[in-house]
């Protein structure tokens, strides 16, 4: 299959990717809420994967890059520090309200600065296993798209050549690019005066 051509992806497939996605955004959303103090509810957390799981789905059709990645993974971390915010409890409102680069349900420049770079890592990282992904799958169906549509597999013919006689073969008589003679008699070296 050429690498151009567009492999489509069955429905599991799909649910497995979105599953990934929306595991990936969690984790880095939950682990910079929780690094800059805030918590997070058990039952937020559940939304916020429903929400990544719901917002990935219709983009695993096919293979995505990081054009398509970045902007989806930046909404999604906007959505889920929304919601986090909004549910946390009031006591822990409070006690972020003091800390630096955040107050409440909006960011400092700081805790911006800090997504941003968090966000962009996370969309190269996720960017680069969904090329290496299709790559993998690309391959493996140029090898496997024969034996999967019934086409016999090639049997090995005749070799092609002179027949070959019982025994060793004969050894080859060309001559070795690099070598260089030595034997003989020493050449006079003549000396100018």
């Amino acid at each position: 299959m050429p690498a151009t051509e567009p492999v489509p992806a069955t429905a599991l497939f799909r649910l497995a990717r979105s599953a990934a996605f929306a595991a990936v955004a969690l984790g880095l959303s939950v682990g910079a809420h929780a690094f800059a103090g805030g918590t997070v509810t058990v039952r937020g957390a559940a939304a916020g994967l429903a929400l990544a799981f719901a917002a990935a789905l219709p983009a695993t059709g096919r293979e995505r890059g990081l054009g398509m990645i970045l902007p989806l993974l930046t909404g999604v971390q906007a959505t889920l520090h929304l919601m986090f915010a909004a549910t946390a409890p009031v006591a822990a409102v409070d006690s972020m309200a003091g800390m630096a680069g955040h107050s409440g349900l909006v960011p400092g420049l700081a805790m911006l600065v800090t997504h941003g770079w968090a966000i962009g890592l996370t969309a190269l990282w996720l960017a680069h296993g969904e090329a290496l992904l299709w790559a993998v799958l690309r391959r493996l169906g140029a090898r496997f798209t024969p034996v999967l549509a019934g086409e016999p597999s090639p049997v090995p013919g005749k070799p092609s050549g002179t027949p070959r006689r019982d025994g060793p073969a004969a050894p080859r008589r060309s001559p070795l690019r690099h070598v260089v003679s030595r034997r003989g008699p020493p050449v006079p070296a003549t000396f100018l005066l």
